[in-house]
C-alpha cells in the first residue's frame, strides 16, 4: 500500500538510460513559507514528457539533486490568511529542473505565481492542463492569432499540445484544420468544428489548402516538427507563421527563396523559458474559457492516477508514448 508519509521524488544523478532511471523517495516535512510564499499540498500532478526528459539530464541548466515535476493543481495549507484552502493549479518552466518541482506532496511557491483553479475542473484533469496550454497559447499568441477570418492549421492534433492549440483556436473563432498521421478523427474538445486530415497523405500540403479554400493558413502550429516543416511551410499563406516547438530530426532542407518570396515566419517556443509567476498569469487569462465551458481540460482515467511510489512505472508510461495523461496523486 502507498505510504501516507509525506514524501517526495528526488534525483540525485541523471539516468544512465531510459530504462535506469535514478528516482527516488524521501521523506519530508511541511515546510515553513518564507516571506512572500506560500506552500501548496500538491493533489495532482501530471508526468510530462519534459519531465522524463529532466530525469534523464536532457535538460539544460538543470540542478542536482533536485525534485521533478512542472504542473500541479492542489490546495494552499500555509501562507497567508486570504489564500488558506484555496484550489491553485499552475505550471512552470524552473519547476523540476532549477528548483524542486511538483513530483512531491508540498510546493512552495512565490505568492504572484499563484492561479486559482476554477472550479469547473478537477483536482486531478487540473494537473494536466500546465504545460499542454501553456505552450499552445504562447505559440498562438505570438504568431498573431486573432480570431475570425483566420485559419490554423494544428500538426499533431490529437496530441496534448495539439488538442490544446485547437481548442484554443476555437475559441477566437479561427477556422481550424487538424493534422494527425494515420487517422481522419479529432479525439479532443473543440468549440466549432474542425477538418482533420490524414497526415500520412503524399498530398498533405495540397489536402490542406483545399481545406482552406486555396487560401492557405495564417499559422500552422508544428507539435511534431521535422515530419511536417516542408508541408506546414506550403501550406502558409503568403504572410504566415509556422509555430515549431518539438522536432525529430535537428537539420531539415530549407528553401530560403521561397521563404522569403512569401513573406513567411517561423517561430520557435521553449516553454522552460516561462517562469511559474508568467504561467500563472496565463492561466488567469485563460480561467473564462475553462468557467465557460470553450475550454476543457484533459480527461484522466483511474488507471493513469497513480501514487509517488508508484514513479518508476508512471515514467516509464510516459517514456513509452502513453496517449493518456499520467498523473501523480501526491
Amino acid at each position: 500500500m502507498p505510504t501516507t508519509r509525506p514524501r517526495a521524488l528526488r534525483l540525485f544523478s541523471k539516468a544512465a538510460s531510459p530504462e535506469t532511471l535514478n528516482l527516488e523517495l524521501v521523506d519530508i516535512d511541511l515546510p515553513s513559507p518564507a516571506e512572500g510564499n506560500a506552500v501548496i499540498e500538491v493533489l495532482a500532478a501530471a508526468v510530462n514528457p519534459s519531465d522524463v526528459k529532466a530525469a534523464l539530464g536532457l535538460m539544460p541548466h538543470a540542478v542536482w539533486p533536485r525534485t521533478p515535476g512542472r504542473d500541479f493543481a492542489g490546495r494552499v495549507v500555509a501562507g497567508p490568511n486570504e489564500w488558506l484552502g484555496q484550489e491553485v493549479w499552475g505550471t512552470g518552466g524552473e519547476l523540476g529542473i532549477t528548483r524542486d518541482g511538483s513530483h512531491s506532496r508540498y510546493l512552495m511557491l512565490p505568492l504572484d505565481a499563484l492561479a486559482r483553479k476554477p472550479a469547473s475542473v478537477s483536482i486531478a484533469a487540473a494537473g494536466t492542463v500546465g504545460v499542454p496550454f501553456i505552450t499552445a497559447h504562447e505559440g498562438l499568441r505570438r504568431a498573431g492569432l486573432a480570431g475570425s477570418g483566420q485559419t490554423v492549421v494544428v500538426f499533431g492534433a490529437n496530441g496534448k499540445v495539439g488538442q490544446a492549440a485547437v481548442q484554443l483556436a476555437a475559441r477566437a473563432g479561427a477556422r481550424i484544420i487538424g493534422v494527425e498521421r494515420g487517422t481522419s478523427a479529432y479525439v479532443g474538445h473543440s468549440s466549432s468544428a474542425i477538418t482533420l486530415i490524414d497526415g500520412s497523405r503524399a498530398d498533405l500540403a495540397a489536402a490542406i489548402l483545399e481545406a482552406s479554400a486555396g487560401q492557405g493558413a495564417d499559422i500552422a502550429y508544428n507539435t511534431v516538427g521535422s515530419p511536417y516543416f516542408a508541408a506546414a511551410l506550403d501550406s502558409l499563406a503568403i504572410g504566415g507563421t509556422q509555430v515549431l516547438i518539438s522536432t525529430i530530426e535537428r537539420t531539415v532542407p530549407f528553401d530560403i527563396l521561397a521563404f522569403y518570396r512569401r513573406n513567411l515566419q517561423m517561430l520557435g517556443l521553449d516553454t522552460l523559458k516561462l517562469s511559474v509567476t508568467h504561467c500563472a498569469q496565463i492561466l488567469n487569462a485563460l480561467l473564462p474559457g475553462f468557467d465557460d465551458g470553450s475550454l476543457r481540460a484533459f480527461d484522466v482515467d483511474a488507471a493513469t492516477l497513480l501514487p509517488l511510489d508508484d514513479a518508476a512505472r508512471a515514467y516509464q508510461r510516459v517514456i513509452a508514448g502513453s496517449m493518456d495523461r499520467v498523473v501523480f496523486a501526491p
